[in-house]
């Protein structure tokens, strides 16, 4: 199997994330360890420091030079949303392999330029960090509704709620404008939410929205600017095989940190699963008198990769950690992994059609590459 050259750009949250999974995915799953050669960020001290703490052999500021260096085969961008695109198209015009962080891009329009992009570069591998789509409590509930044991999935439930814009005297930053962070509370959070749903639920075909501006102006050095993005979306969903779904998501929820909750309503069942109690998945089938608890453990997908005992718990940064393990094999030719830019360009729809609705019903099939919210 073969040893990748990885350049990572940006050492905030999500950078450090990356630089811990490449780091873990070799002990955790038996592939070739991955060569860290560059960490690109936007100062020199910045870069300097957290090479030496992540273990990268270089460190530098000029991310085109990073992405364009021989001994370079994959690149993780973990960048503010704004550079999602230049960076992605950059690497994969130098024939490289992309492991990007989500939200895909700004708009539709950019997205779908991405999509096109890679399609006319089939050899070259793209990834999309939809990382809750690896938690093993999730990977058991999507076997569970394949394998009908749910029976026919009629409803969909689910909010992704975080309260890190709750204060109002939280400052003004690049995340609350349209061109430097794109969507808002639906561009951070929502999309998660959607790369669930589709998941378990199958494709959206209409999306009925409206979305909110909470605090409407933030608090910046040279005075109050205006907040230019959602803080808060609510939708109803209707999904091709006729199910139907609700959809919420905040960023201005006080007292949730990452409650991205869900429930699926089948003909024989019901699941019900919340990331901030990520190692339960509680279970109704028709008969039963209420929900039984299911604990994670090495008999659901990916778990014994990181502890042989039930009950013991899995976090955060091992679904990163299985994100590589997927990258890598799918680059060394095994099974393609997901969501690939192709699959995040249907997600960038659903969340783009839910800010343009106002009220109105939005079907799919209309959210075209020259429309933009």
């Amino acid at each position: 199997m073969m040893s990748l050259g990885v350049a990572l750009i940006g050492t905030g949250f999500m950078g450090k994330c990356h630089a811990l999974a490449w780091r873990a995915v070799g002990p955790a799953f038996g592939v070739a360890h991955p060569r860290l050669e560059i960490l690109c960020d936007a100062t020199q001290a910045q870069a300097d420091a957290c090479a030496a703490q992540f273990g990268f052999a270089r460190a530098m500021v000029d991310w085109q030079a990073a992405i364009c260096d021989p001994a370079v085969d994959v690149v993780s961008i973990t960048t503010p949303n704004g550079l999602h695109r230049p960076m992605a198209d950059a690497a994969l015009r130098a024939g490289k392999h992309v492991w990007l962080e989500k939200p895909m891009a700004l708009t539709l329009a950019d997205a779908q330029a991405m999509a096109d992009l890679v399609a006319a570069h089939p050899g070259q591998v793209t990834l999309l960090g939809y990382n809750y789509l690896r938690a093993p409590a999730f990977q058991a509930a999507c076997a569970m509704v394949q394998a009908g044991e749910i029976g026919t999935p009629l409803a969909f439930r689910g909010a992704y709620d975080e309260d890190y814009c709750a204060d109002p005297a939280l400052p003004w930053s690049w995340r609350m404008t349209q061109e430097g962070g794109g969507l808002g509370a639906l561009g951070d959070l929502g999309c998660h939410l959607v790369s669930v749903m589709v998941a378990l639920m199958g494709a959206v075909s209409e999306v009925t929205a409206m979305t909110q501006i909470a605090v409407p102006q933030r608090p910046a050095p040279d005075g109050p600017r205006p907040v230019e993005n959602e803080d808060s979306a609510l939708a109803l969903v209707r999904f091709a095989s006729g199910a139907q779904g609700s959809f919420a998501t905040s960023r201005v929820a006080r007292g949730r940190k990452c409650r991205l909750q869900w429930e699926v309503q089948g003909s024989a069942g019901t699941l019900v699963f919340d990331q901030e109690n990520m190692n339960e998945l509680w279970v109704h089938r028709a008969g039963d008198a209420g929900f039984t608890r299911h604990l994670t453990g090495p008999d659901q997908p990916d778990f014994a990769a990181f502890c042989p005992a039930p009950g013991h718990n899995f976090g955060f940064n091992e679904q990163k950690v299985i994100e590589a393990r997927d990258l890598i094999r799918a680059i060394d030719g095994g099974p393609p992994c997901g969501p690939d830019f192709a699959q995040g360009l249907g997600i960038e729809r659903i969340i783009h059609a839910m800010a343009r609705s106002n009220g109105h019903p939005i079907r799919l099939e209309e959210m075209t590459h020259d429309q933009t919210s």
